[in-house]
């Protein structure tokens, strides 16, 4: 060769280079303008559907959009809209309207505003009257959690101090001043305290919970300024939740058999344990997952055996006679609305899945058709009948049962080269979240199967379900996720090629524990606001969560089983050299629940461990957000740039 040649050959060889990576990001550019446009378009179709934030009082219906709250009339006549406050007439109160209460007479509101750079929210307090402007408030309290009306001048509400609330306040408005006053102080640091009213507005309760029992205080409304009165001493186990009706306490504990719940019920002029007198427990198998009381019925949400929701109506005046009420068979949320005192024998509640958005239903035990649903949203995209919503069971290591519930638009019998999206949680005896996802129903129309596995941990089946997968069982949830996705792959469902699992929170723990055990499963993994150094949290007593979170992981610091069983599964502490998944971690730099320092000591860890392994190396993303919202961006475009990313 000439050096000409040579010359030629090296700027050909260079273009060429230059020209495929130009195209390659072209390629990149156009995908993600394509994603964007239809992530926004998925989000705007369904961004008139009902709205949640509906409420009505005795006089107006009052609507929360955003930053402001509404009212308008209850008849025709009076359908102009009018504002009742913004937070720009607040001053220093920023961010998005939490929480509203209406006081009994509907003469004073009070709501809470926070943003997603802060975990305490502002409590606002605006004298309702005729005027047709944004009212300035005449109280802004700090720092406050939840609050409840004890009477139309009486305000009793929690303060937040970091992520603990334990001081009760009862704030009096008077015409010479505002006094307030502690009402309650929760000594022990495992304990969580909040206010809520029973629904026929006639008891505030103070419910002060743990992860291993509650405790509950009455005030009547007949004599805010009363002493609370204790329900029933808190004890080991033991779980209670309090409504009430004509001086009559209905009580939701876990006195049921296996400690699962059942209600009861009890004088309120002796509301102690030993008056309690169960009159509905759920079949076997079937747990109870909520209740709403009405004037003459109590309306029980329950999981049956299969997965199933429905809803079991009671009379209050004969509860040996019930109704069931079968709910559609893709419906796996149920969010009641309490809309207000106009009816007070009805009540809303909105139905969803994570593909299908929510569809507002009426109920009215007392009617001879007491499930109505509601069309006026109703547009033909929300349909979606040729989805399947198939309910499955994997069998874990140890033989028990595990139920999934997957999303997926052909047969079973053709997944095999479907992708596959799979959920996982499995934490504090919650259920993993199943309400509507627009970016969810957009992967199901791009034929990707959706699987949720409910693993021990959770409380999908109950109380025992959660306490078999916590403490000194908690490696009990990591099998069980490996035995669903197992499971879906011999049942003809997907690929480990074509699996990624995606978990937040707490649910990292077992997604980061399957990763370090069983890598081979999955090809990619995205994980959010990750809770991934158990251990080393949970022996920093200084961190907020520390010691309240004992009840779920243990005590390392004074427990040396406790620490040998954390760091048996801590995905921090299990990282070995060998091929991983490819990650996408979303953390936030504020996030107080989730301690950046131990998200990016897992990611050093993970990406050390795999440069020794092995040189063709897994893409480690880790997408660093601002702020310290824990639970993501509420704004619309940081939530679809999160989302895209």
């Amino acid at each position: 060769w000439t050096s000409f040649e040579h010359k030629s050959l090296c700027l050909t060889f260079s273009l060429s280079v230059s020209l495929s990576h130009n195209i390659h990001y072209n390629i990149t550019m156009y995908l993600n303008r394509q994603f964007d446009r239809r992530l926004r378009s998925v989000y705007q179709r369904y961004a008139d559907g009902p709205d949640h934030t509906v409420f009505q009082g005795s006089h107006h219906v009052y609507i929360v959009e955003g930053c402001g709250i509404y009212r308008m009339g209850h008849t025709e006549e009076e359908q102009d809209m009018v504002q009742v406050f913004h937070t720009d007439c607040a001053g220093d109160v920023e961010g998005t309207i939490q929480r509203v209460r209406l006081s009994a007479t509907e003469s004073i509101l009070a709501a809470t505003a926070k943003n997603s750079h802060k975990e305490e929210a502002k409590c606002v307090v605006i004298r309702l009257d005729n005027h047709n402007a944004p009212q300035k408030p005449m109280l802004i309290l700090d720092n406050v959690f939840s609050f409840e009306w004890a009477s139309d001048d009486v305000l009793v509400y929690t303060t937040q101090e970091g992520l603990q609330c334990r001081h009760v306040f009862r704030l009096h408005l008077t015409n010479t001043g505002n006094q307030s006053e502690l009402l309650y102080e929760e000594k022990d640091p495992e304990f969580f305290v909040e206010v809520s009213r029973s629904r026929d507005q006639r008891l505030l309760t103070i419910n002060c919970s743990s992860k291993k029992s509650s405790e509950v205080w009455l005030i009547d409304s007949k004599c805010p300024f009363s002493p609370p009165t204790q329900v029933q001493p808190r004890q080991p186990g033991l779980l209670y939740h309090v409504e009430h009706s004509n001086n009559l306490l209905y009580i939701l504990a876990n006195t049921g058999t296996g400690h699962e719940y059942q209600l009861l019920r009890a004088p309120l002029s002796s509301p102690a344990m030993q008056h309690w007198k169960p009159i509905f427990s759920p079949g076997p198998g079937a747990v109870i997952k909520d209740m709403e009381m009405l004037q003459d019925h109590c309306v029980i949400t329950v999981r049956e055996p299969q997965g199933q929701l429905q809803l079991q109506s009671i009379s209050l005046k004969s509860p040996d006679h019930g109704t069931v009420l079968q709910l559609p068979s893709w419906a796996c949320a149920v969010e009641t609305q309490r809309i207000g005192t106009v009816d007070k024998d009805t009540f809303s509640f909105l139905l969803s899945s994570p593909v299908h958005p929510p569809i507002r239903y009426h109920l009215s035990p007392a009617h001879q058709r007491p499930l109505s649903r509601e069309h006026a949203f109703q547009h033909q995209h929300t349909l979606l009948t040729e989805c399947h919503t198939t309910r499955l069971q994997a069998a874990s290591q140890d033989g028990t049962m595990v139920p999934m519930t997957l999303f997926h638009m052909k047969a079973l019998a053709d997944l095999s080269e479907a992708p596959l999206l799979v959920h996982v949680y499995g934490a504090y005896g919650l259920d993993l979240n199943m309400s509507f996802s627009p970016e969810k129903r957009l992967l199901l129309e791009d034929n990707w199967t959706l699987a949720y596995c409910h693993v021990r941990g959770g409380g999908e089946c109950g109380v025992s379900w959660h306490r078999a997968g916590c403490l000194q069982q908690k490696m009990k949830g990591v099998e069980d996720l490996s035995a669903c996705i197992q499971t879906l792959f011999q049942s003809g469902v997907s690929q480990p090629a074509l699996t990624a699992l995606t978990a937040r929170s707490a649910g990292a723990v077992l997604a980061g524990a399957l990763c370090n055990k069983n890598p081979h499963l999955l090809t990619a993994v995205h994980l959010q606001a990750p809770f991934v150094d158990v251990l080393g949290t949970m022996q920093d007593p200084s961190l907020p969560l520390t010691i309240e979170e004992r009840g779920e992981w243990g005590d390392p610091l004074t427990n040396p089983q406790d620490r040998d069983n954390i760091a048996s599964y801590c995905p921090c502490h299990n990282i070995v050299p060998q091929l991983y998944p490819s990650m996408l971690i979303t953390a936030y730099s504020g996030d107080s629940r989730v301690p950046l320092s131990g998200v990016l000591k897992y990611v050093e860890r993970l990406k050390k461990a795999i440069q020794t392994h092995t040189s063709n190396v897994p893409t480690i993303m880790l997408d660093l957000q601002p702020g310290n919202d824990h639970f993501g961006p509420e704004d619309f475009d940081q939530s679809v740039s999160e989302v895209m990313y």
